[in-house]
């Protein structure tokens, strides 16, 4: 019978621009994407978010999100079609995170900051689309 191990990983994600606006949906992709291969997430926070170096698949921003995360060994090849396949990562990398304690891993948690953003990026949004509906509408000449 074979031994299902679990190892502590480092996945550093490269989000789309789109993606990027769309924080919670995209932290959520990453957050499923693991658990359903049973995973779990120890620490995760949004890095930055930046101009590239180049452009990757047209595009010239990203944001980055970390996470940390005990991975069965069996399922790192499924976990990498699936970011592979995603729409919403641009790039990823997994490493075995042997350097580090998982104290220090969860040290690292931000999910209420990120959580706090995505907030208020909702907020904001409901804001623009609030003041553009209260807009008097242009007449015609």
């Amino acid at each position: 019978m074979k031994e299902n191990r679990t190892h502590h990983y480092e996945i550093m994600c490269l989000l789309r621009q789109t993606a990027a606006a769309d924080l919670g949906a995209a932290v959520d992709h990453i957050r499923e994407t693991l658990t359903r291969h049973g995973g779990e997430i120890l620490a995760m926070s949004k890095w930055d978010e930046r101009r590239l170096a180049y452009e990757i698949e047209k595009q010239k921003r990203g944001a980055y999100i970390l996470t940390y995360a005990t991975l069965p060994t069996a399922s790192l090849a499924a976990i990498e079609r699936d970011f592979n396949l995603s729409e919403i990562v641009l790039r990823y990398i997994l490493l075995r995170a042997d350097h580090l304690t998982v104290e220090e891993m969860q040290a690292t948690d931000a999910r209420q900051a990120l959580a706090d953003e995505i907030a208020l990026r909702a907020e904001r949004q409901r804001e623009r689309e609030e003041a553009k509906a209260a807009e008097p509408a242009p007449a015609d000449a």
